[in-house]
């Protein structure tokens, strides 16, 4: 599970790598799928997906997740399903990358990581552009990144 193969298909926004491995476009839009290879300390704002589903699958690495005001740790072979409409945020943990895979139902949050990645955007340096391209797919900003551990 550790073979993430970088090819010209994947992007690198900020040392995080995507592989979207299922587009919208192969479902007519119901789901997207994700393979997503992120260095330890990397994750997101708190957000809200206000139009998907999100499920993260943890292949490698550790995951620290808040969840609606609850915080938990996934590891391999372990899930985590976020409604659209929760708020919530991941950090990577331990002394390892994560790989993981994020479905997303429906399909086409996976174009927020094209815009990402095309612009190389630092979160809080560039948060303008970042919020302007997640209010194109839906996405609206709530609080700050989880504390380093």
């Amino acid at each position: 599970m550790n073979d993430f193969i970088v090819d010209d298909t994947v992007l690198n926004w900020r040392g995080v790598l995507y592989k979207n491995l299922l587009p919208r476009e192969a479902t007519g839009g119901s789901i997207s799928v994700v393979d997503s290879l992120s260095p330890v300390g990397s994750g997101p704002p708190r957000h809200v997906h206000e139009a998907e589903d999100e499920t993260f699958v943890v292949l490698t690495g550790r995951c620290s997740f808040w969840l609606e005001g609850e915080t938990f740790e996934k590891g391999p072979g372990e899930s985590v399903y976020v409604p659209r409409g929760a708020e919530h945020t991941f950090q990577i943990i331990g002394d390892a990358p994560s790989r993981h895979l994020v479905i997303l139902t429906p399909g086409g949050f996976e174009y927020f990581f094209t815009e990402m990645a095309a612009g190389q955007f630092d979160i809080p340096a560039d948060m303008p552009a970042i919020e302007a391209a997640a209010k194109r797919h839906n996405l609206r900003f709530t609080g700050p990144p989880l504390e380093a551990k």
